[in-house]
């Protein structure tokens, strides 16, 4: 009787602690209360108010929006001009140097670095410039485009990229050069094959021609022909004044590269904990196994045509349908696409020899330190690999043990699970940094790995390891 009782206390218990664990980690996974997460699953098909109440509402509130994102900003970071002597690939800009990251008051890098996760989750003073960065205006999202690259666009062809809604958030002076430079793994003598120009749909042809092969060329017109997209179109709630045409894929991917532009991932529901993307170089596309941030897709193909079906759509293609959607042909269209993707190479590293480490004889003191933390004691290496600096894998740095879920500009702020790893090759013309662009700079990059992978590196090795990725 006394081994029935003690056996059936066991197992309320149990039940009891298995019970508090499902509460615990149901707090977690859902919205907090009085939250709303917009959608659930679907976006809104039919839109009850018309295009002109629409666009007053938008552009009445976007000041306070913009304003509430720039406090945030200056919260998080100092975003001052502070060019370093280290110039991007095509020379038009200088690379930002120094930690830009915010510490708590009283904090110092070096306190921090000692702390275990469990503690500074407790104390809550992880460095909010860690946390995920939410969209300039989360509650829509939405491809944003600086106004660098949407005044050429405009210039050039004659459409609008600016939105009514929501402006570019960051400083042009941490973003990529502008236009980048377009290195082919076919023509490597070339050098910059765009001459130092934006290629559009208007000049592709004329500073191709004879350096492409047919299918190439015929990639390269896709990849810059405008499609109907989620914010750009001709529907009552396109977030532009006149209908559109819609946004090109080398509208973010500038000359192959990136411009920096930012939008909402695709692939995560509710809407709230949806992932800000800043937009990823396609160089050395030729190298890699699978494609998008959280998406996993296993051929350049596939990212290809899944993004315009979808990701362009917020991932949702019934409102894809209703938007005019592009439905291109797998045989043709999207591997002629994928053929010209393949050959975008890598910005020339004149210090890496041909296994892609540093040649002793033209790399300083510093970076060949850099090099030894790298595949040393930082452990970049394991996944980031020589010589492309990338191993085609997903990874969770589980970024989550240091920090509480919490709202912050209409993002619920939660651990965001595995995220493809992208190669550091050229690293230094790819500003901001992660798959948000939440880093500013190299130096930010650093500190954020020495603290959240517990490298416990000094300020020698840091700045070791900066001047190493430098030369990448």
């Amino acid at each position: 009787m006394n081994w029935m009782k003690r056996k059936k206390i066991k197992w309320i218990v149990v039940a009891a602690l298995c019970g508090l664990l499902a509460m615990l980690v149901s707090v977690n996974a859902q919205p907090p209360e009085g939250v709303d997460p917009i959608h659930r699953t679907y976006l809104p098909v039919v839109i009850d108010d018309d295009f002109e109440t629409i666009m007053k509402k938008d552009m009445e509130v976007k000041e306070k929006y913009m304003k509430r994102q720039e406090e945030l900003l200056e919260r998080r970071y100092d975003l001052s001009d502070r060019p370093s002597d280290v110039m991007m690939s095509a020379g038009r800009r200088a690379v930002q140097e120094g930690v830009r990251i915010k510490l708590p008051k009283g904090m110092s890098w070096e306190k921090l670095a000692k702390m275990s996760p469990a503690e500074i989750r407790k104390k809550d003073v992880l460095p909010e410039g860690f946390l995920p960065l939410p969209h300039a205006k989360h509650e829509t999202g939405g491809q944003v485009i600086h106004e660098m690259h949407f005044t050429e666009i405009k210039r050039m062809e004659q459409r609008n990229l600016e939105r009514f809604d929501v402006a570019f958030d960051l400083p042009e002076h941490l973003l990529p050069e502008f236009p980048p430079p377009m290195y082919l793994t076919t023509r490597p003598e070339l050098g910059d094959v765009s001459q130092g120009k934006l290629l559009s749909i208007k000049n592709y042809y004329e500073l191709m021609n004879g350096i492409l092969t047919p299918v190439q060329m015929e990639g390269l017109r896709l990849l810059l022909t405008p499609f109907p997209q989620q914010q750009f179109n001709q529907t009552e709630d396109r977030k532009v004044e006149e209908p559109s045409l819609g946004i090109s894929c080398f509208d973010c991917h500038a000359n192959g590269h990136t411009n920096a532009a930012f939008h909402l991932n695709p692939d995560t529901r509710p809407h709230i904990a949806r992932l800000r993307l800043d937009t990823v170089s396609l160089r050395g596309l030729y190298n890699q196994q699978i494609h998008g941030s959280k998406r996993s897709l296993r051929s350049v193909e596939d990212f290809t045509e899944f993004e315009q079906r979808t990701a362009y759509f917020d991932g949702d293609h019934v409102t894809a349908a209703k938007k005019g959607v592009n439905l291109p042909n797998r045989s043709s269209q999207v591997s002629m696409m994928a053929q010209m993707q393949n050959i975008l190479d890598f910005p020339p590293a004149p210090k890496l020899d041909t296994f892609g480490k540093l040649d002793p004889e033209k790399a300083t003191k510093q970076e060949l330190m850099g090099q030894e933390v790298f595949f040393g004691k930082g452990r970049c290496a394991q996944c980031h690999p020589a010589p492309f600096y990338l191993d085609d894998k997903m990874h969770d740095l589980k970024v989550g043990r240091f920090y509480e879920a919490r709202m912050s500009n209409g993002k619920w702020i939660t651990p965001v699970g595995p995220i493809k790893t992208f190669t550091l090759r050229g690293i230094k013309d790819s500003p901001p940094y992660m798959h948000d662009g939440r880093l500013m700079t190299l130096e930010d990059t650093v500190e954020f790995f020495n603290i959240v992978t517990e490298l416990n590196l000094n300020k020698e090795e840091k700045e070791g390891l900066v001047a190493f990725m430098r030369q990448l």
